[in-house]
């Protein structure tokens, strides 16, 4: 009976020495919050390298068979990646324009090709590029000296990538078939079947002025460029 204090006293000693190590193991706050912060952070984007391409390309201009210039384009694109000559390839390109016609008496918008029966592609010329290119079925040869491609001129490279970037709210361009000096026949309106000279176009708003003869007078007419027709 005697002996139960001391036994007590090794028990409280024990459980008090066991809570001291459990509250060193234990995580603070701190250590919490420092942990949430690495689990929850997000991973930090890679930036995206773009592919290497040579530095010796030039733009060529290649003959191709008409109406065939986008599938011969798409054959071309093909066959680079097939052959992993990605490097010596830039862009190549079927020169476009938008223009607006007019066709069963509706405006419709539609993409003319700038130069049928040609596509322009940067690269540059080696054994291989060179030999893969003219097997492409569907082209030709480039433009130059027979078995010289000819590089083109900054200034002819600038004018076709600014239509190729042209912004698609860009008020397309009007295809109108006439021009100063023409006899026309006008088909619709107050002066149908008046026959006259194009004076002027109005290439931005689609209209065209035409002389016509009034009661002997030559007189000025301002019409749509759908109300005439050429004779």
């Amino acid at each position: 009976m005697n002996e139960r204090p001391n036994d007590m006293t090794e028990t409280n000693e024990t459980q008090a020495a066991h809570d001291a190590h459990a509250a060193e193991q234990a995580p603070t706050a701190e250590s919490l919050s420092k942990a949430a912060d690495v689990e929850t952070a997000p991973d930090e984007p890679k930036p995206e390298s773009a592919e290497p391409k040579s530095e010796n390309m030039d733009w060529y201009i290649l003959k191709v068979q008409s109406n065939r210039e986008d599938s011969i384009r798409e054959g071309l694109v093909r066959r680079v990646k097939i052959a992993g000559l990605e490097y010596f390839f830039g862009e190549i390109i079927v020169p476009t324009e938008k223009v607006t016609d007019l066709k069963g008496g509706k405006k419709r918008v539609v993409k003319r090709k700038l130069y049928p029966g040609y596509l322009v592609v940067q690269m540059e010329i080696n054994d291989d590029t060179w030999f893969l290119v003219r097997e492409t079925p569907g082209i030709g040869d480039f433009t130059g000296a027979t078995g010289h491609p000819t590089p083109m001129l900054p200034h002819e490279v600038d004018a076709i990538l600014a239509k190729k970037e042209e912004k698609e709210q860009k008020q397309p361009k009007l295809e109108i078939g006439f021009q100063a000096g023409d006899r026309v026949k006008i088909k619709e309106g107050t002066f149908e079947s008046f026959e006259g000279e194009v004076e002027s176009i109005d290439q931005a708003n689609g209209q065209v002025t035409i002389m016509i003869n009034i009661f002997g007078r030559s007189t000025p007419v301002t019409l749509e460029y759908w109300q005439i027709e050429k004779l």
